[in-house]
Protein backbone atom coordinates (compact mmCIF):
# COMPACT_ATOMS: atom_id res chain seq x y z
CA UNK A 1 0.00 0.00 0.00
CA UNK A 2 1.23 3.48 -0.83
CA UNK A 3 2.23 5.67 2.10
CA UNK A 4 0.14 8.87 2.44
CA UNK A 5 3.01 10.96 3.80
CA UNK A 6 5.13 10.03 0.80
CA UNK A 7 2.27 10.80 -1.56
CA UNK A 8 2.11 14.24 0.07
CA UNK A 9 5.81 14.74 -0.72
CA UNK A 10 5.21 13.81 -4.35
CA UNK A 11 2.38 16.32 -4.58
CA UNK A 12 4.55 18.97 -2.91
CA UNK A 13 7.24 18.37 -5.53
CA UNK A 14 4.61 18.79 -8.24
CA UNK A 15 3.42 22.04 -6.61
CA UNK A 16 6.79 23.57 -5.69
CA UNK A 17 9.09 22.28 -8.40
CA UNK A 18 12.26 21.38 -6.49
CA UNK A 19 13.38 19.10 -3.67
CA UNK A 20 14.88 22.12 -1.90
CA UNK A 21 11.57 24.00 -1.97
CA UNK A 22 9.69 20.97 -0.61
CA UNK A 23 12.24 20.54 2.16
CA UNK A 24 12.02 24.19 3.15
CA UNK A 25 8.21 24.22 3.16
CA UNK A 26 7.90 21.09 5.30
CA UNK A 27 10.97 21.57 7.51
CA UNK A 28 12.70 18.45 6.19
CA UNK A 29 16.23 18.05 4.93
CA UNK A 30 16.56 17.69 1.14
CA UNK A 31 18.14 14.26 1.61
CA UNK A 32 15.17 13.10 3.71
CA UNK A 33 12.73 14.23 1.00
CA UNK A 34 14.77 12.42 -1.68
CA UNK A 35 14.90 9.23 0.38
CA UNK A 36 11.14 9.22 0.99
CA UNK A 37 10.41 9.80 -2.69
CA UNK A 38 12.74 6.93 -3.59
CA UNK A 39 10.81 4.67 -1.20
CA UNK A 40 7.53 5.78 -2.77
CA UNK A 41 8.87 4.95 -6.22
CA UNK A 42 9.85 1.50 -4.94
CA UNK A 43 6.36 1.00 -3.48
CA UNK A 44 4.74 2.09 -6.75
CA UNK A 45 6.87 -0.20 -8.86
CA UNK A 46 7.13 2.35 -11.70
CA UNK A 47 9.40 5.30 -12.44
CA UNK A 48 7.86 8.42 -10.87
CA UNK A 49 10.78 10.84 -11.24
CA UNK A 50 13.54 11.45 -13.74
CA UNK A 51 16.49 13.81 -13.79
CA UNK A 52 16.34 16.85 -16.03
CA UNK A 53 19.67 18.61 -15.78
CA UNK A 54 20.26 19.23 -12.08
CA UNK A 55 16.60 18.90 -11.07
CA UNK A 56 13.98 16.18 -10.84
CA UNK A 57 10.79 16.19 -12.88
CA UNK A 58 7.75 13.96 -12.65
CA UNK A 59 7.23 11.24 -15.24
CA UNK A 60 3.72 10.81 -16.70
CA UNK A 61 3.12 8.13 -14.06
CA UNK A 62 4.40 10.48 -11.36
CA UNK A 63 2.16 13.31 -12.56
CA UNK A 64 -0.87 10.99 -12.58
CA UNK A 65 -0.08 9.81 -9.06
CA UNK A 66 0.40 13.41 -7.87
CA UNK A 67 -3.06 14.28 -9.22
CA UNK A 68 -4.55 11.37 -7.28
CA UNK A 69 -2.64 12.49 -4.20
CA UNK A 70 -4.28 15.92 -4.51
CA UNK A 71 -7.69 14.24 -4.43
CA UNK A 72 -6.70 12.23 -1.35
CA UNK A 73 -5.37 15.31 0.45
CA UNK A 74 -8.60 17.18 -0.27
CA UNK A 75 -10.55 14.19 1.07
CA UNK A 76 -8.53 14.26 4.29
CA UNK A 77 -9.30 17.95 4.70
CA UNK A 78 -13.02 17.30 4.23
CA UNK A 79 -12.86 14.47 6.78
CA UNK A 80 -11.11 16.70 9.31
CA UNK A 81 -13.73 19.39 8.77
CA UNK A 82 -16.50 16.87 9.41
CA UNK A 83 -14.89 15.80 12.70
CA UNK A 84 -14.60 19.39 13.88
CA UNK A 85 -18.23 20.10 12.98
CA UNK A 86 -19.22 17.33 15.41
CA UNK A 87 -17.53 19.13 18.33
CA UNK A 88 -19.23 21.64 20.59
CA UNK A 89 -16.27 24.03 20.71
CA UNK A 90 -14.41 25.71 17.84
CA UNK A 91 -10.78 24.67 18.21
CA UNK A 92 -7.63 23.86 16.27
CA UNK A 93 -5.12 26.05 14.46
CA UNK A 94 -5.75 28.30 11.46
CA UNK A 95 -2.71 29.63 9.58
CA UNK A 96 -3.43 32.96 7.89
CA UNK A 97 -1.40 34.91 5.33
CA UNK A 98 -2.24 38.62 5.05
CA UNK A 99 -0.82 41.69 3.32
CA UNK A 100 0.39 44.66 5.35
CA UNK A 101 -2.59 46.99 5.28
CA UNK A 102 -4.98 44.18 6.21
CA UNK A 103 -2.68 43.33 9.12
CA UNK A 104 -2.92 46.93 10.32
CA UNK A 105 -6.49 47.86 9.44
CA UNK A 106 -8.66 44.98 10.62
CA UNK A 107 -6.61 41.94 11.65
CA UNK A 108 -6.11 43.14 15.27
CA UNK A 109 -9.87 43.62 15.78
CA UNK A 110 -10.61 40.22 14.20
CA UNK A 111 -8.08 38.52 16.48
CA UNK A 112 -9.54 40.25 19.54
CA UNK A 113 -13.03 39.04 18.64
CA UNK A 114 -11.79 35.49 18.02
CA UNK A 115 -9.99 35.46 21.36
CA UNK A 116 -13.25 36.33 23.10
CA UNK A 117 -15.57 34.09 21.08
CA UNK A 118 -13.39 31.02 20.64
CA UNK A 119 -10.70 30.78 23.36
CA UNK A 120 -9.69 27.26 22.24
CA UNK A 121 -8.89 28.45 18.72
CA UNK A 122 -5.28 29.28 17.81
CA UNK A 123 -4.74 31.71 14.92
CA UNK A 124 -1.28 32.22 13.41
CA UNK A 125 -0.78 35.18 11.06
CA UNK A 126 2.15 35.87 8.72
CA UNK A 127 2.56 38.96 6.53
CA UNK A 128 2.99 37.77 2.93
CA UNK A 129 2.63 39.49 -0.45
CA UNK A 130 -0.80 38.51 -1.90
CA UNK A 131 0.41 36.67 -5.03
CA UNK A 132 2.82 34.49 -3.07
CA UNK A 133 0.25 34.00 -0.31
CA UNK A 134 -2.38 32.71 -2.75
CA UNK A 135 0.07 30.18 -4.15
CA UNK A 136 1.18 29.11 -0.68
CA UNK A 137 -2.43 28.65 0.45
CA UNK A 138 -3.10 26.49 -2.59
CA UNK A 139 0.06 24.52 -1.72
CA UNK A 140 -1.20 24.03 1.88
CA UNK A 141 1.37 26.29 3.49
CA UNK A 142 -1.53 28.40 4.85
CA UNK A 143 -5.20 27.70 5.51
CA UNK A 144 -6.49 31.15 4.62
CA UNK A 145 -5.19 34.20 2.75
CA UNK A 146 -6.33 37.82 2.89
CA UNK A 147 -5.49 39.21 -0.55
CA UNK A 148 -6.18 42.22 -2.76
CA UNK A 149 -7.11 42.91 -6.35
CA UNK A 150 -6.75 46.18 -8.23
CA UNK A 151 -9.03 47.33 -11.07
CA UNK A 152 -7.96 45.70 -14.32
CA UNK A 153 -5.27 43.66 -12.54
CA UNK A 154 -6.59 40.22 -11.58
CA UNK A 155 -4.99 38.39 -8.67
CA UNK A 156 -3.74 34.89 -9.62
CA UNK A 157 -6.37 32.14 -9.65
CA UNK A 158 -5.50 28.67 -8.36
CA UNK A 159 -7.71 25.66 -8.93
CA UNK A 160 -9.39 24.56 -5.72
CA UNK A 161 -9.28 27.95 -3.97
CA UNK A 162 -12.57 29.72 -3.28
CA UNK A 163 -12.93 33.49 -2.79
CA UNK A 164 -15.11 35.55 -0.46
CA UNK A 165 -15.14 39.38 -0.65
CA UNK A 166 -14.24 41.31 2.52
CA UNK A 167 -14.42 44.95 1.51
CA UNK A 168 -13.73 47.49 -1.22
CA UNK A 169 -11.70 50.60 -0.55
CA UNK A 170 -11.21 53.72 -2.70
CA UNK A 171 -7.89 54.43 -4.41
CA UNK A 172 -6.97 58.10 -4.11
CA UNK A 173 -4.08 60.45 -4.70
CA UNK A 174 -2.07 61.07 -1.56
CA UNK A 175 -0.44 64.53 -1.39
CA UNK A 176 1.68 66.23 1.30
CA UNK A 177 0.00 68.72 3.66
CA UNK A 178 -0.11 72.26 2.31
CA UNK A 179 3.28 73.95 2.66
CA UNK A 180 5.10 70.71 3.54
CA UNK A 181 7.09 70.34 0.31
CA UNK A 182 7.46 71.57 -3.25
CA UNK A 183 4.85 74.31 -3.95
CA UNK A 184 3.73 72.32 -6.99
CA UNK A 185 2.30 69.70 -4.61
CA UNK A 186 -0.01 72.39 -3.21
CA UNK A 187 -1.29 73.38 -6.65
CA UNK A 188 -1.94 69.84 -7.89
CA UNK A 189 -5.56 68.92 -8.63
CA UNK A 190 -5.06 65.91 -10.94
CA UNK A 191 -2.49 63.25 -11.81
CA UNK A 192 -1.10 65.18 -14.78
CA UNK A 193 -0.01 67.99 -12.43
CA UNK A 194 2.51 65.60 -10.82
CA UNK A 195 4.45 64.60 -13.93
CA UNK A 196 7.69 66.22 -12.75
CA UNK A 197 7.41 65.56 -9.02
CA UNK A 198 8.82 62.62 -6.97
CA UNK A 199 6.75 59.49 -6.37
CA UNK A 200 6.98 56.60 -3.91
CA UNK A 201 5.80 53.17 -5.09
CA UNK A 202 6.10 49.53 -4.16
CA UNK A 203 8.80 47.46 -5.92
CA UNK A 204 8.23 46.07 -9.41
CA UNK A 205 5.99 43.00 -9.43
CA UNK A 206 3.52 44.31 -6.86
CA UNK A 207 -0.05 44.86 -8.04
CA UNK A 208 -0.02 48.36 -6.55
CA UNK A 209 3.08 49.29 -8.59
CA UNK A 210 1.61 48.00 -11.85
CA UNK A 211 -1.69 49.80 -11.29
CA UNK A 212 -0.06 53.10 -10.25
CA UNK A 213 2.29 53.13 -13.24
CA UNK A 214 -0.57 52.45 -15.64
CA UNK A 215 -2.64 55.24 -14.07
CA UNK A 216 0.22 57.72 -14.54
CA UNK A 217 0.81 56.62 -18.13
CA UNK A 218 -2.90 57.01 -18.88
CA UNK A 219 -2.56 60.56 -17.57
CA UNK A 220 0.24 61.18 -20.10
CA UNK A 221 3.50 60.81 -18.17
CA UNK A 222 6.04 58.34 -16.78
CA UNK A 223 6.24 58.73 -12.97
CA UNK A 224 9.54 59.81 -11.42
CA UNK A 225 9.78 56.98 -8.88
CA UNK A 226 12.52 58.11 -6.50
CA UNK A 227 11.50 55.93 -3.55
CA UNK A 228 10.69 52.22 -3.55
CA UNK A 229 9.46 50.28 -0.55
CA UNK A 230 6.91 47.54 0.13
CA UNK A 231 6.17 49.18 3.50
CA UNK A 232 3.11 51.34 2.89
CA UNK A 233 3.52 53.00 6.27
CA UNK A 234 6.81 54.33 4.89
CA UNK A 235 4.82 55.69 1.93
CA UNK A 236 2.70 57.69 4.36
CA UNK A 237 5.72 59.13 6.15
CA UNK A 238 7.36 60.15 2.88
CA UNK A 239 4.17 61.88 1.75
CA UNK A 240 3.44 63.60 5.06
CA UNK A 241 7.01 64.92 5.24
CA UNK A 242 6.65 66.54 1.80
CA UNK A 243 9.03 64.22 -0.05
CA UNK A 244 6.71 62.34 -2.42
CA UNK A 245 3.24 61.65 -3.76
CA UNK A 246 1.55 58.26 -4.18
CA UNK A 247 -1.66 56.52 -5.15
CA UNK A 248 -3.08 55.06 -1.93
CA UNK A 249 -5.90 52.60 -1.18
CA UNK A 250 -8.27 53.73 1.56
CA UNK A 251 -7.01 51.25 4.16
CA UNK A 252 -3.59 52.90 3.90
CA UNK A 253 -4.52 56.55 3.55
CA UNK A 254 -7.25 56.85 6.19
CA UNK A 255 -6.37 59.42 8.86
CA UNK A 256 -3.04 61.24 9.18
CA UNK A 257 -2.15 64.70 7.92
CA UNK A 258 -1.76 64.02 4.20
CA UNK A 259 -4.29 65.31 1.65
CA UNK A 260 -6.37 62.86 -0.37
CA UNK A 261 -7.76 63.72 -3.81
CA UNK A 262 -10.39 61.66 -5.60
CA UNK A 263 -9.45 60.16 -8.98
CA UNK A 264 -11.65 60.13 -12.09
CA UNK A 265 -14.12 57.20 -12.07
CA UNK A 266 -13.35 56.71 -8.33
CA UNK A 267 -11.45 53.39 -8.70
CA UNK A 268 -11.64 50.83 -5.89
CA UNK A 269 -9.49 47.96 -4.70
CA UNK A 270 -11.15 44.67 -3.72
CA UNK A 271 -10.00 42.87 -0.57
CA UNK A 272 -10.98 39.21 -0.28
CA UNK A 273 -10.20 35.97 1.52
CA UNK A 274 -9.37 32.69 -0.21
CA UNK A 275 -9.14 29.16 1.14
CA UNK A 276 -9.04 25.64 -0.24
CA UNK A 277 -12.58 24.58 -1.09
CA UNK A 278 -11.99 21.22 0.59
CA UNK A 279 -11.59 22.94 3.97
CA UNK A 280 -14.13 25.73 3.56
CA UNK A 281 -16.66 23.99 5.85
CA UNK A 282 -14.17 23.72 8.73
CA UNK A 283 -15.70 25.52 11.76
CA UNK A 284 -12.39 27.16 12.69
CA UNK A 285 -11.89 28.54 9.19
CA UNK A 286 -15.47 29.77 9.08
CA UNK A 287 -15.01 31.50 12.44
CA UNK A 288 -11.89 33.34 11.26
CA UNK A 289 -13.60 34.44 8.05
CA UNK A 290 -16.62 35.70 9.98
CA UNK A 291 -14.42 37.71 12.36
CA UNK A 292 -12.47 39.21 9.47
CA UNK A 293 -15.68 40.16 7.67
CA UNK A 294 -17.04 41.89 10.80
CA UNK A 295 -13.78 43.76 11.36
CA UNK A 296 -13.51 44.83 7.70
CA UNK A 297 -17.05 46.20 7.74
CA UNK A 298 -16.15 48.28 10.76
CA UNK A 299 -13.41 50.19 8.93
CA UNK A 300 -14.46 53.68 7.84
CA UNK A 301 -12.81 55.58 5.01
CA UNK A 302 -12.37 59.33 5.32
Amino acid sequence: MLDMKRLRLLWELHARGTIAAVAQALNYSPSAVSQQLALLEREAGVELLRKSGRTLELTPAGAALAAEAETLLAGLERAESALHRARDEVSGTVRVAAFQTAMLAFMPEALRALRERHPALRVEVVQVEPGAALHETWARGFDLVVAEQYPGHSAPHFQGLDREPLTRDPIRLGLPPLGAGDPRFDAATQLADLAELPWVMEPHGAATRHWAEQACRSAGFEPDVRYETADLQAHLRLIESGNAVALLPGLVGAGGTLRLLELPDRPQRTVFTAARAASSDHPALAAVRAALADAAQGVLFD
